[in-house]
């Protein structure tokens, strides 16, 4: 087990007995990753933030529900992708990548935190191209530097699929960099 892993699992023991500054903690830890990731799904910074509040909501309403075999880390974003996709499937809203989008203050705050130079924002843009299900698993890849099996289990999929799902995705993002004249380096 990782120190971040045994970290998140110590807070969150503190939560569960009576300690509300380390459920803090890890909602100030996660805040940012949770809302960018599902900002992904639901193409709305505003709407990311709503459900993001959702997520530790639930969390602190359910918390016997952590399952400490996993890391808390999988666990919160596997309720953040429930809940995107839940909001998505209620507003009966289908979310379109090609559409024109409006990067509000939030969205240029947020992923300045995340992108930092003009090769990471391109990669950005062609990366908001991709189905959510090639966006999500190279997110959770190589942004949250998640493994396999902890990918696995918040896309709801086994292991096999989670690495196809990753070849395949890095190879249309590869072809759209080299259509913009980029090289892709894994």
């Amino acid at each position: 087990m990782n120190p971040e892993e045994q970290s998140d699992k110590e807070l969150y023991k503190k939560y569960l007995n009576g300690d509300n500054k380390a459920f803090e903690q890890l909602v100030i830890k996660y805040k940012n990753q949770i809302i960018f990731f599902i900002s992904r799904y639901t193409k709305d910074i505003s709407i990311a933030e709503d459900i993001s509040q959702d997520v530790f909501v639930y969390i602190l309403l359910n918390k016997k529900q952590y399952d400490f075999q996993y890391s808390f880390k999988t666990y919160i974003f596997m309720i953040a992708k429930c809940r995107a996709i839940n909001y998505i499937k209620r507003e009966k809203k289908v979310v379109s990548l090609k559409e024109v989008e409006n990067i509000t203050e939030d969205d240029k705050e947020l992923e300045a935190i995340i992108y930092k130079n003009d090769n990471n924002q391109m990669l950005n843009k062609k990366l908001k191209e991709l189905k959510p299900d090639y966006q999500a698993v190279i997110y959770l890849s190589a942004f949250e530097k998640m493994k396999y099996k902890d990918i696995a289990k918040v896309m709801n999929k086994n292991l096999g699929q989670v690495k196809s799902l990753l070849n395949r995705a890095k190879k249309k993002l590869k072809k759209l960099l080299e259509e913009e004249g980029m090289t892709y380096e894994e």
